[in-house]
């Protein structure tokens, strides 16, 4: 038997901490709610504001959080999330799933087109599908290996595709937002083609990149703008300038003190990043080899202190890898596992052997400020435990680089986002996981988020997730902090501004009110 969507409940409800307000929804003028009045009109261009240059063009192989929220406009999967946290149908007009939870029926969407022109059919389906599961060729790797589960992809008929599972996977369907694009197209990295609400036109490596509306988008009335230009702005203190001069409109990830100086000139907006900012340790690296070690740092530090003083008390403490936007999921008592205990970290660090202390590095990448500021913070902290931190400033490509891919780091500060689907953070800490970049490894874990990933009972299911956060807590796998708010300025000219309960900018909501 298979399960229609509207009846398949799983993943996929979310409840937020934040309230959200999608295209043209609510009034509120207050500094924490979108700003939506005036009625919208179309037509008209915006600047965005970014922090980091994207790492690809090609959706199949972007890396950064920062990427793939900006090519959240350009392209879509089956399915795409909406602003409650629902994956809704985007290239798929309706799925269905069968008993087992190892067979994903869709039923694709008419007249959906892609960028150049042409009409979506099953083949460019099964071939997105397949090259992000490493199925196009013998030999070949997954590009996505939340997808490597994948047994085969199939054509039941022109609109109609199956994808098959080696086992059941009832957090699947969070992963059908892979982009769709055209089978066999060699260009993607320098002139992608998708099917969302923006078109590609221009880009210039470290300055901006250019969309502009898509006249043929299957959603009727989307989106509002003519052009958005995403303009890559690392140095914080001249966006601040280019902000109140206005040739800037919108620019997320505000630190307390710049929204501060902001608020008289531009609509100040507040969300939650759905980020787990954290301080991560090379597990593999002396001292921090010691769990000792890790936990007496965490014990060092003051988290709500640390979000006073960066965040103006905004964000949510969080105290292992899942972030409270996966409400099912997230174990809120974890935040309080390690309150600072100054002399219980001098204890620690005396029974790893390091009674006076040591000396370590923290590298940060240089364009996020909110990090960098969190980091300063730290530092000052370690000092009452006989620590000293040392603060290096490294530019994005650099981290991706030599801190993300290469390994070659004590400790670094950033952001980690998420799908919806839990396992897609969570994974990250297997020992065999390319994307564990903070070289934590535990058997037990391996085998609690293995058992986590192919449970279908969704009480057994959320009871494991919770027992694999506990793990990475008590282990100190790093030094969680928190979901930090999301503070965004924008132009008082424009409305529509929506957040997501993922790492998103959706600028088809954007528009400029009469």
């Amino acid at each position: 038997m298979m399960k229609k969507m509207s009846n398949f409940i799983l993943v996929l409800i979310i409840t937020l901490t934040t309230v959200l307000y999608g295209c043209g929804d609510g009034t509120n003028n207050e500094p924490s709610a979108n700003d939506t009045s005036g009625e919208p009109t179309y037509g008209g261009s915006v600047v965005v504001g970014i922090q980091q240059d994207l790492d690809s063009l090609d959706p199949h192989l972007a890396t950064g959080a920062g990427t793939r929220e900006i090519l959240f406009n350009v392209f879509e999967g089956l399915v795409k999330p909406d602003k409650d946290g629902n994956l809704v149908p985007a290239v798929a007009s309706d799925y269905q799933v069968s008993e087992d939870s190892k067979v994903y029926t869709f039923a694709l969407r008419e007249g959906v087109k892609f960028h150049n022109g042409t009409q979506v059919t099953a083949e460019d389906v099964k071939y997105s599908i397949e090259r992000c599961a490493g199925l196009l060729n013998e030999g070949d790797q997954p590009l996505d290996s939340s997808l490597a589960g994948v047994e085969a992809v199939n054509i039941k008929d022109e609109s109609t595709v199956e994808i098959v599972l080696k086992e059941g996977d009832t957090e699947f369907i969070c992963f059908m937002t892979s982009a769709i694009i055209p089978k066999g197209y060699a260009d993607m990295s320098t002139n992608p083609i998708g099917t969302g609400p923006f078109k590609f036109s221009t880009y210039s490596a470290g300055q901006k990149l250019v969309v502009e509306k898509f006249g043929d988008y299957w959603k009727e009335g989307s989106p509002y703008l003519d052009q958005v230009e995403f303009r890559i702005v690392a140095n914080t203190d001249s966006v601040l300038l280019d902000l109140k001069a206005g040739s800037i409109d919108i620019y997320a990830y505000l630190t307390s003190d710049q929204a501060a100086e902001l608020e008289s000139s531009m609509n100040i907006l507040s969300g939650n990043a759905n980020l787990v900012q954290a301080l991560y340790l090379n597990n593999n690296v002396e001292p921090f080899s010691n769990v000792k070690v890790r936990q007496a740092l965490s014990y060092a530090i003051d988290k709500q202190q640390i979000l006073d003083m960066v965040a103006g008390g905004k964000g949510t403490l969080i105290g292992s890898s899942i972030f409270p936007g996966l409400s099912k999921y997230f174990d809120e008592s974890l935040s309080t596992l390690y309150t600072q205990d100054i002399e219980k970290a001098k204890a620690l660090l005396s029974e790893a052997g390091y009674p006076d202390g040591f000396t370590f590095t923290i590298r940060v990448p240089s364009n996020y400020q909110f990090h960098v500021d969190t980091a300063q913070v730290m530092i000052e902290q370690f000092k009452a435990v006989g620590v000293t931190a040392k603060l290096e400033l490294v530019e994005w490509t650099t981290w991706l680089e030599d801190i993300y891919k290469g390994r070659n780091y004590e400790a670094t500060l950033i952001g980690i986002d998420s799908t919806l689907a839990p396992k897609d953070i969570m994974m990250r800490y297997q020992s065999e996981s390319s994307k564990n970049f903070f070289n934590y490894y535990s058997t037990h874990y391996d085998e609690v988020i293995a058992n986590a990933v192919s449970q279908t009972d969704e009480a057994k299911k959320i009871q494991l997730y919770k027992e694999a956060q506990s793990i990475l807590a008590e282990d100190a796998a790093a030094i969680y902090i928190q979901d930090s708010a999301s503070l965004v300025a924008v132009n008082s000219k424009l409305g529509g501004y929506t957040f997501y309960p993922l790492y998103a900018q959706d600028l088809s909501c954007i528009y400029f009110k009469k």
